[in-house]
């Protein structure tokens, strides 16, 4: 492809609302262009790649025997009622109306859409397991888009849903479509974990996500050093410390602390390390608040107390009138000592002593708070997210915590939508058995903008070889000044296509340091220099995207090292 006849743009500046690298790069290399809030169009230079993330991904999913399909992106709203996601969903869920006032939503995944088509299709066990494919546009209504394609109101999904008579059968499509993922991503060559997940609004009773690991990644995901243990933070559990606390040394009294509403401000007042401290939130409940005491420097888990008895889910913080009445103050000086209602106490609170807790009441907390002294000693419950150093939750090693951007998700359904929807099919036997489920979700979209996450310097994108726009960038120097160097450049040109690589020949009449910018902003793997001088010799400059130096290299050298490093 001639750069003059491809229509790419590049931008020397920052755009001012691009926030992570993945945006930013995006833009500037001329890859999508902002249409509105999370709406982008891919231009011919991201299209490229974008188009290499799914053929990589159609080649996988058929060599495990999927089944590719393609259903409407517009969903009527009967099928989410019938399923009960109608309303669950919430605002993520783009609903419209016809000409004929029928609802429909602009689909954010499809379940019920291929759930009415296996009961539709499907009969006999004999019909199963079959696992149906696609690659679609989906659409959630983001609250705040950002981040470019990681988190954009339209992007492009390759979803799967498998179907098999019993939980067993269930299992081995799970499986394959694991291992269908692992070789997707290593083909595209990526890092990646694999790490347990929490279902959220899909649901089922297992899940496992894909992420690339990436400093800027929006998920924590925990990992152990001494078993094959990964977990997203929203699930990996804590363990109740072992021993007891420490004994009292302290008396138990109640002080004044000014304007101490935070944690922060309580620890600063007090000089104490954060950790000497509880803090208790007050949380919708299905009847009455509920009360969560946390050690005051860890972090709430709301997936893991959305699911304590009492509390309502979603978890929902509650309001300054709720919290009033529950502790008879104004927020931000809760406390469990004479709260009536119920609470629940971390794990990690267990073998605390000497510790600082709100009074409930204005500017005072009590100091000195030691278990079964001054407040009963509790039964305790998972409720943070783990940090790093926790113990491994099988005990075998110490958690550590790296970033991670999801960009796969499998599922194990289950029954949950062929029963509501009442897609079933005969056994051997001719009983009607409800199909067990499974979906597995790869966001096309946003794996190219984790690879740039990954995979970039100061200077631009580096991408991995399997993602690349095109395999060689071949810049002549002053071609438009030498007849010579031209029709060499064309020749090159040519034949580099005729070997089979996708070459991006820089014919434009521009400077030098011009191309050599744009040629690393674009991320291209190989780069190769013609000019008179190393035309006189028979060689060309060539440099790797990675390396530092160039290198100059006879003609030939400098071909062969281009086939066997871009086609194998």
């Amino acid at each position: 492809m001639r750069f003059t006849r491809f229509g790419l743009t590049t931008l020397r500046d920052t755009p001012a609302d691009a926030e992570v690298v993945s945006h930013q790069l995006m833009l500037r290399a001329g890859l999508i262009r902002r249409l509105g809030p999370g709406l982008f169009t891919w231009m011919p230079l991201g299209l490229r790649v974008l188009r290499k993330v799914e053929a990589i991904v159609r080649e996988e999913m058929n060599r495990a025997g999927a089944l590719e399909l393609l259903m409407p992106a517009v969903q009527p709203a009967e099928l989410w009622q019938e399923s009960g996601r109608w309303d669950k969903y919430g605002n993520l869920l783009l609903r419209m109306s016809d000409r004929h006032d029928r609802e429909y939503c602009f689909g954010p995944t499809h379940e019920e859409v291929i759930t009415d088509i296996a009961r539709r299709e499907l009969r006999s066990y004999k019909q199963l397991p079959v696992n149906f494919y696609q690659v679609q546009t989906k659409f959630r209504d983001e609250i705040r888009p950002r981040f470019g394609v990681m988190r954009a109101r339209e992007f492009i999904m390759k979803d799967a849903y498998s179907f098999d008579i019993d939980p067993a059968g269930l299992e081995e499509s799970y499986q394959a479509m694991h291992a269908a993922y692992t070789a997707i991503f290593e083909r595209l060559g990526l890092h990646f974990r694999v790490v347990d997940a929490d279902g959220g609004e899909i649901g089922g009773n297992r899940s496992q996500e894909f992420h690339v690991l990436a400093d800027s990644g929006e998920d924590a995901i925990a990992w152990s050093d001494g078993d094959d243990f990964a977990s997203n933070i929203e699930t990996a559990a804590t363990l109740r410390p072992t021993g007891q606390p420490a004994a009292a040394t302290l008396d138990f009294e109640k002080v004044s602390t000014p304007n101490a509403r935070t944690i922060d401000a309580l620890a600063k007042f007090l000089k104490v390390d954060p950790a000497q401290t509880l803090k208790t939130l007050i949380v919708e409940g299905d009847e009455q608040p509920v009360a969560l005491v946390l050690r005051g420097d860890h972090e709430l888990n709301t997936v893991k107390a959305a699911k304590l008895p009492g509390v309502k889910a979603p978890l929902t913080m509650a309001d300054a009138d709720t919290v009033r009445k529950a502790t008879q103050c104004a927020p931000g000086y809760a406390g469990p000592i004479g709260l009536d209602c119920a609470v629940f106490f971390d794990h990690a609170t267990a073998v605390m002593s000497d510790f600082i807790c709100g009074a409930n009441e204005v500017d005072m907390h009590f100091v000195g708070v030691n278990f079964g002294r001054d407040i009963e000693r509790p039964e305790t419950a998972d409720l943070r997210n783990v940090v790093e150093g926790d113990p491994s939750p099988d005990g075998k090693g110490v958690l550590h915590i790296a970033r991670g951007i999801e960009v796969g998700h499998i599922f194990q359904l289950g029954t949950d939508y062929s029963e509501a929807m009442k897609a079933s099919v005969q056994d051997k036997d001719g009983n009607d058995i409800s199909m067990s489920m499974g979906c597995y979700g790869i966001g096309i979209t946003r794996i190219v903008g984790a690879a740039i996450e990954q995979n970039h310097d100061e200077n631009g994108i580096i991408w991995p070889e399997p993602l690349t726009p095109f395999n060689v960038v071949l810049i002549p120097i002053n071609m438009h000044r030498s007849e010579n160097l031209r029709e060499a450049a064309e020749d090159l040109y040519a034949e580099l296509q005729a070997a089979g690589l996708e070459v991006l020949f820089d014919d434009r009449d521009a400077r030098p340091g011009v191309k050599f910018a744009d040629a690393e902003l674009i991320g291209i793997p190989h780069r190769l220099v013609i000019s008179e001088r190393g035309l006189e010799a028979g060689e060309l400059e060539y440099r790797h995207r990675s390396d530092e130096e160039s290198q100059m290299m006879k003609r030939d050298d400098a071909l062969t090292l281009l086939v066997e490093s871009s086609l194998g």
